[in-house]
């Protein structure tokens, strides 16, 4: 196991080296560019004496050649596109991502001041998946054919069919002083005198801001989860040493929870590998309707942007994170299910 682990790290090197090059080569390919975002700020600006001249096709407007110039060095367009990612890539060598186009200040101090919000929704909405998507799939394997099993799978299915922005919506109008009730805030992290609250009101506080959007977070997992627990666990206790510990005259709880649970839990491992993506989790629509300031909405701006420096930092952070959390689910499996031996 231990080699396997050794190997595929080894193999994260070339396979972050090709994303990386893939998505550096495509937002430089891109149409338009931090400097014409530039020129179009000062034309909108009233600068008009740095970008006087006639517009383009296009409607970007022309500037001198000592302008450009001196634009291009300043963002490092005044080098070719291999010279470009290559400083870029030894930069990444000392975890320097640059500075950002937009926000003028190092890319990794930008994603920092975003990483609360998305760390906070992610890591709650992957312990409520779990702890609510493992117990209930296991009551409706046991209950298997019942009314409450089908009233609850309807219901499920019926949660998943929902929009997570729509969901929000309504969720504002009926219970944030919509057009009905006024019980939760419209959106944000916290209230407006925050800091003068004890720690026992901060908490509460942020639960009362957090439960809407925490619902349209996690809305769509609770279905998956549920229908792929109850599925594992019916399958497992289909199989001969489950018939076998029945004829030993074991309980049914037993047979479940003791013997075919572990097993029926191997394909549930597959996600716990993506518990690394969590820190960066990010939706632009929801943090938009509820006022968040996350990833989501940053990656959606520093693409407007152009911001090239804060897009290849968040592919690297991202794609970095995804492929250490395979690894973590290789080495669930085994833990899981001491059988499985990877070569």
């Amino acid at each position: 196991m231990l080699k396997y682990i050794l190997r595929r790290l080894v193999l994260l090197v070339p396979t972050l080296l090709g994303i990386t090059i893939v998505v550096f080569g495509v937002v430089n390919l891109a149409p338009g560019s931090p400097i014409e975002q530039k020129i179009q700020q000062l034309r909108f600006a009233g600068s008009a004496d740095a970008a006087e001249g006639a517009a383009s096709q296009q409607g970007t407007a022309t500037v001198s050649k000592e302008v450009l110039d001196a634009l291009k060095k300043q963002y490092g367009f005044d080098k070719p596109v291999h010279v470009r990612y290559w400083i870029w890539l030894k930069n990444l060598a000392k975890l320097d991502f640059g500075d950002s186009f937009t926000y003028e200040e190092p890319v990794i101090d930008v994603v920092m001041s975003k990483f609360p919000v998305s760390l906070q929704f992610g890591v709650l909405s992957l312990f409520l998946s779990y702890l609510v998507s493992i117990p209930l799939g296991v009551w409706k394997a046991v209950k298997h054919g019942s009314k409450m099993d089908t009233a609850s799978s309807f219901i499920l299915f019926v949660a998943y069919s929902i929009p997570s922005f729509m969901l929000a919506i309504v969720l504002i109008v009926f219970f944030a002083g919509g057009s009905f009730l006024d019980i939760f805030p419209i959106g944000g992290l916290y209230s407006d005198f925050y800091d003068e609250m004890t720690t026992g009101e901060r908490i509460l506080d942020r639960v009362y801001h957090f439960v809407l959007p925490l619902i349209c977070y996690t809305i769509g997992s609770y279905t998956q989860l549920t229908l792929l627990m109850k599925n594992s666990l019916m399958e497992e206790v289909k199989k001969d040493y489950i018939r076998t510990a029945r004829a030993k005259g074991l309980g049914e709880k037993t047979v479940y929870l003791k013997h075919a649970l572990r097993n029926a839990l191997i394909p549930i491992v597959t996600g716990i590998g993506g518990f690394l993506s969590i820190f960066f989790a990010g939706s632009l629509i929801l943090e938009k309707i509820f006022q968040l300031d996350g990833i989501g909405l940053l990656s959606f701006n520093s693409i407007l942007s152009r911001d090239y420096n804060v897009i290849m930092g968040l592919v690297f952070i991202q794609a970095l994170l995804m492929l250490i959390g395979n690894i973590i689910s290789d080495v669930a499996y085994v833990l899981v299910d001491p059988r499985i031996d990877f070569q």
